[in-house]
């Protein structure tokens, strides 16, 4: 499998799609964190405060990355209300939403296996 410093080359993409197709979605998913902030926001929008609290012992400055990676990637929106402080909220988009069965499938081996 040849990578170049942009990802794959048009050839392998071509040939292989499905080896491809594993690997955008495990790109998108890449980060210690993405999962749960992912898990997190499927019951509905939250707060940056609540999702750093939910997830305990994370910096901020691990967690504006990864929030920021999600959200370069579609899977997230920011929205930030004009309010005095500014509310920021985040929530899944539609393409953050089709992810949700990848990581229930996760959480069920886990469940089986995980001991």
């Amino acid at each position: 499998m040849r990578v170049c410093s942009e990802g794959f080359d048009e050839a392998f993409i071509d040939e292989n799609r499905d080896m491809y197709a594993i690997s955008f979605t495990q790109y998108i998913l890449s980060g210690r964190w993405k999962h749960f902030i992912l898990w997190y926001l499927r019951e509905g929008p939250r707060r940056y405060s609540d999702i750093k609290k939910y997830l305990g012992g994370l910096s901020q400055g691990s967690l504006t990355k990864q929030l920021r990676e999600l959200e370069q990637d579609g899977v997230i929106q920011r929205e930030v209300y004009p309010e005095v402080p500014p509310r920021v909220e985040y929530s899944l988009t539609d393409r953050g939403k089709k992810l949700l069965p990848i990581l229930e499938k996760m959480e069920a081996f886990g469940r089986e296996y995980g001991g």
